[in-house]
């Protein structure tokens, strides 16, 4: 019996469709992809400024474990666009330099927008530049001109040009959105310091991929493991002193 080709085919590639929307994501991973989500999107409420420091945790992650071609092991030295909205940054602050990272402070590009439009403009901008790092942008609510259209003339802008989005969406429904990850996330209880458990400990998030491309939904409590991004399930229980221990990529440690 001759064999069908085609029918083969395309089962073994909907077997390894399958496997890879069955994967779980992890700390370090969508960097390592073929196919690594450019533009991801991250919702947040406004009080607790949770939206920025996951997406720069997130940004950080992806950016220290993408893996750079042969020849180009130099440090990466290439700016990192910071677009914000006027109300966004009057509801949860500018971008505080010293509290960044010290390889990423001195190369922020802070943009203020009056617009929805302004701001989708230097987003766009900023992702067909190749001299920039990633793009990490702060929109409030559901303004009109950030549209299925907008979306997705972002979306393909970062692809192109592989530049990573981190769109945070302040005080925001979920709309449609071509966007490869959408997260949401909320600031979460800080464990406590080994060395003075009456101590504010390092920050936490409670973060949930609710969509995503290639990977399976679910919660993780994401925090700093010493300088390193961890992730542990949402229902796995906690350790009392040390519940970011087993972190499974470096990064660097996050602003408080």
């Amino acid at each position: 019996m001759p064999l069908d080709v085609t029918r083969v085919g395309c089962t073994v590639g909907a077997a390894a469709l399958g496997h890879e929307r069955s994967s779980r994501w992890r700390p370090g991973l969508t960097a390592q992809g073929s196919a690594a989500p450019c533009h991801s999107e991250i919702f947040a409420p406004s009080g607790d400024g949770s939206g920025a420091a996951a997406a720069l945790a997130l940004a950080l992650d992806d950016w220290r474990n993408t893996p750079r071609p042969e020849g180009c092991e130099a440090e990466d030295r290439r700016a990192v666009l910071w677009v914000q909205m006027r109300e966004a940054a009057r509801l949860v602050g500018r971008p505080y330099r010293p509290g960044l990272p010290e390889d990423v402070r001195h190369r922020v590009i802070h943009v203020l927008a009056d617009t929805p439009e302004d701001a989708l403009f230097a987003l766009e901008e900023g992702v067909r530049c190749r001299d920039i790092a990633f793009v990490i942008g702060e929109m409030l609510g559901n303004p009109r001109a950030l549209d299925f259209t907008a979306s997705r003339r972002l979306t393909l802008a970062a692809e192109r040009h592989g530049v990573p989005l981190y769109l945070v969406r302040l005080d925001a429904r979920r709309d449609l959105s071509s966007a490869r990850m959408r997260w949401n996330v909320a600031s979460a209880p800080s464990p406590e310091p080994r060395w003075n458990p009456q101590a504010p400990g390092t920050p936490a998030w409670h973060a949930e991929l609710f969509r995503a491309r290639g990977h399976r939904p679910g919660e993780w409590v994401l925090g700093d493991g010493g300088r390193r991004l961890a992730a542990r399930s949402f229902e796995a229980p906690s350790k009392e002193h040390a519940p970011f221990e087993q972190a499974s990529c470096k990064a660097p440690a996050f602003p408080a």
